[in-house]
């Protein structure tokens, strides 16, 4: 596989190459999706809600790159195969693939429905494989391509009264290693980043409650929570020809949440967190 060489004008290589993202009708994959736009790919976008994947992949043509809006479930293997043919035939041949799409339905571990638990899965983890294994389709023709899968910080500490929604994300960094073996001597790498402390749909209701933005960013080296942004500069670097070396990593993105546990042990005089 060649190698770019060359710091200057299209430094990342993307130009011109069909990468596809998720769950871009907000959030995460909203940012990804621009982020892909900006540096010149073809952007396609797979959501549920294709009204909002209409109204970001509009955002992006208007800085003058091409992107399409996909109505894709894909934790439905028939709608991700037709979802993919409709990329093809639009954009071409897939280069990059940014697995974003998720699903939370909390609920103690004793009391979760089975059905709520095999729905998130079916989203999270499954969905992850059936969209790798369609697109990957083209990678393994070209002997090239990049998937890159967002995590959770919740892959690393279970996340409490929330359903699937950690094993699913755990299941997700075994399978990106699994990925990675297999299908790296394909020319196809598998990496994934870890998402903490993100400001996203699924927690937009917290940030309500007074105080709580404070107390969560104290909680960071940082002090401050991440923003959508903060996930998609990574996660293109890692789609992008100069991560070549970096298959089966995971990348956590949180601030410093995890280097704060010490911090966070009360000690008089010594720190303001606890």
């Amino acid at each position: 596989m060649s190698q770019i060489s060359d710091l200057s004008g299209n430094w990342l290589g993307l130009e011109g190459r069909v990468c596809v993202v998720s769950g871009a009708g907000s959030g995460i994959g909203a940012a990804i999706a621009k982020g892909l736009g900006q540096v010149g790919a073809k952007v396609a976008l797979l959501d549920r809600n294709v009204a909002a994947a209409a109204e970001v992949a509009k955002e992006i043509q208007a800085t003058g790159a091409q992107a399409l809006a996909v109505e894709c479930d894909i934790s439905s293997e028939a709608a991700v195969k037709k979802a993919a043919d409709q990329v093809r035939k639009e954009l071409g041949s897939c280069y990059g693939l940014i697995n974003n799409a998720g699903l939370l339905k909390p609920g103690a571990l004793e009391e979760v429905s089975v059905e709520d638990w095999n729905a998130v899965l079916s989203v999270n983890l499954t969905g992850y494989l059936v969209c790798s294994r369609e697109f990957s389709k083209d990678m393994f023709a070209n002997k090239h391509g990049s998937i890159v899968h967002v995590a959770s910080i919740s892959a690393l500490h279970p996340q409490t009264r929330s359903g699937a929604y950690s094993p699913s994300k755990a299941g997700v960094l075994l399978m990106s290693r699994q990925m990675a073996a297999e299908w790296g001597p394909k020319g196809v790498r598998s990496n994934a980043v870890c998402p903490g402390m993100i400001r996203t749909a699924l927690s937009a209701k917290f940030y309500e409650e007074p105080g709580f933005e404070e107390k969560r960013s104290l909680v960071t080296a940082n002090r401050r929570i991440g923003e959508p942004l903060d996930i998609a500069n990574p996660a293109i670097f890692l789609t992008s020809d100069r991560s070549a070396y970096m298959n089966g990593a995971e990348l956590l993105v949180d601030g410093g949440l995890g280097c704060m546990l010490m911090d966070m042990v009360p000690r008089p005089g010594y720190n303001k967190t606890a």
